[in-house]
């Protein structure tokens, strides 16, 4: 079964969030502010985080960067928050989805259940390896090696690499990323691919302000190169 971890300080969004996942047969952990997620998430390894921004504590983003200093487990942030500076900051942080308040409980499971997706192996005998001069790529273990060292991405940064490693010299366009990575409902969000192309660079292009690997087709889509 699928465990999600609940992080809300609203006692009534907490209930409706457990009634419902219960009710679909996923196993459920709440939590009411940012430590008491911390500590949960540790003893309980959940397999994916239904995150508030604005807990009584700390900052949801912090809860976002203490969960990615040990973790790759998805992250779905849940916030009243409207502001698109403070979603790039959640999604930067390592969240892989962001549902603004009031929401549709149909539209959330709906974001829950692909990111639960997105982080799941993928099944077959895929055993293609993609070496570049800077790292190395193993579809079929899901890993990516940088300097002898494995380099954690999360299960968002792992599939958008994913994709494009799959599509080596061919221009992907942002409608085709965005419905792959995030679900057919996207298309329009090209602040999401610039927040996560930004992270993969970072982790992985020897000069992340000169991209040798990850090239941007300005306004059509990205290139991944050997």
């Amino acid at each position: 079964m699928t465990r999600v971890l609940v992080v809300d300080d609203e006692p009534a969004i907490v209930r409706a969030l457990v009634i419902n996942l219960k009710a679909r047969s996923y196993e459920v952990d709440a939590a009411h502010d940012g430590a008491g997620a911390l500590k949960l998430a540790a003893a309980r390894q959940p397999d994916v985080v239904v995150l508030d921004l604005g807990l009584p504590d700390m900052d949801g983003v912090e809860v976002i960067r203490g969960l990615r200093g040990w973790t790759r487990v998805p992250i779905l942030v849940l916030s009243a928050r409207h502001a698109s500076d403070e979603k790039v900051q959640a999604l930067d942080a390592g969240a892989d989805d962001y549902v603004t308040k009031p929401f549709g409980m149909d539209e959330l499971l709906a974001r829950l259940r692909a990111a639960v997706r997105r982080a799941e192996p993928a099944g077959g005998e895929d055993d293609v390896i993609v070496e570049t001069g800077d790292f190395t790529v193993d579809l079929a273990a899901k890993k990516v090696n940088r300097d002898g060292r494995d380099v954690r991405l999360t299960p968002t940064e792992w599939h958008l690499l994913e994709v494009l490693v799959r599509n080596t010299g061919r221009l992907v366009a942002q409608k085709q990323l965005l419905q792959e990575v995030w679900g057919p409902s996207y298309g329009t969000e090209t602040n999401y691919l610039r927040v996560y192309m930004a992270q993969l660079r970072r982790k992985l292009e020897a000069d992340p302000s000169h991209p040798r690997h990850f090239i941007t087709e300005p306004g059509m889509g990205y290139r991944f190169e050997k």
